[in-house]
Order: structure tokens, then C-alpha cells, then sequence
């Protein structure tokens, strides 16, 4: 796997990207849901409210992923495990930078823009949560396609391209 170098992992993870957040269902298989993010201090923030079935995942259990993928200008991805927690304190700061960052990041966007949005979340029961890696940034799961040089086994095999695998089979394989 391509190592994502540290400046390029911070920069994409300021990037206005709908992240997938995957929780636990009760029985046992995930549920994914798309969400806004924030990077912060070495762990993730997460706004949602009490009806949404993620939210209410947590509050069963902790455990939870997040993979934030873009293909602009080239394919790059983080796929990180997280233990999620409630927090108890003013979610405002946290919501007004995802407001920022998601709707002000938007071209044309006006800070009226943004504060219409925050005064719509503010009619709703919101909920903050903080997502705390359980690896260190530097052993996530992501790739750069601007450096990457294929898996190691599809170079040793020679399997690392479609053309490849596919050389030699018959249409009717």
C-alpha cells in the first residue's frame, strides 16, 4: 500500500468530503451513513441528533469506522477505526466549524449562508460526538494514488492491472 505522507492526509482531511461512517447494528452488521466531519486535535467530531439511527448505534456501541474518499484531482482514501463517544458540552463551536467547512467551503457561499444553516440545526435536538482513532495516523488504512506502485503480491504475481489478469482468458471464461 502507498503510505500517505502526513501533510497530504492533513490536507485531505480539511477537505469539505462526505465521509462514510459505519456503526454496529444491533444484530451485528454494519450500517453505513454519510456525514460531515471535522479533523480536530487528533480525533474526529461528529454532529447528528437523537433520531438518526447512527446516533443511537453509538450510544449501543462505541465502535465505529470512518473512510473519506475523493477522486479530485486523484484517487485518495482513510479508512480509520474509531471508539466513539457522547460529549457532554457546548456542541456549537464544533457545529458552526462543520457549518464552515461544509457550507462556506461551498463556492459563492456568504457567512449569511452559513448562519442560515446553523440556525436550522439549532431548531434540532443535536448530539456531539468525538470519534478517538484507535490507531495512530500513521498506521491507518489509506492510499495516495500519486505514489502508489501497486500491491506487492499483484507485482509478484504480475496481476497488477486489469490487462494483466485478464490477458489469456477466453470471452467465454
Amino acid at each position: 500500500m502507498a503510505r500517505m505522507r502526513a501533510e497530504v492526509r492533513e490536507e485531505l482531511l480539511a477537505q469539505p468530503i462526505i465521509a462514510v461512517l459505519s456503526t454496529i447494528r444491533r444484530d451485528g452488521r454494519p450500517y453505513l451513513a454519510p456525514v460531515w466531519f471535522l479533523w480536530q486535535d487528533g480525533v474526529f467530531w461528529l454532529t447528528g441528533t437523537s433520531a438518526r439511527t447512527w446516533c443511537k448505534h453509538i450510544f449501543r456501541d462505541r465502535r465505529v469506522s470512518l473512510c473519506i474518499e475523493t477522486t479530485d484531482p486523484i484517487a485518495r482514501y482513510i479508512a480509520v477505526d474509531c471508539e466513539a463517544e457522547p460529549v457532554e458540552q457546548d456542541i456549537w463551536p464544533v457545529s458552526g466549524a462543520l457549518a464552515q467547512k461544509y457550507i462556506g467551503g461551498r463556492p459563492g457561499a456568504t457567512p449569511e449562508a452559513v448562519e442560515q444553516f446553523i440556525a436550522g440545526m439549532q431548531t434540532e435536538p443535536r448530539l456531539l460526538f468525538r470519534l478517538t482513532p484507535t490507531l495512530p495516523p500513521e498506521r491507518w488504512r489509506a492510499i495516495d494514488l500519486t505514489v502508489y506502485t501497486g500491491v506487492r503480491g499483484d507485482r509478484v504475481k504480475g496481476t497488477g492491472n486489469r490487462e494483466q489478469r485478464t490477458a489469456g482468458r477466453g470471452s467465454g471464461s
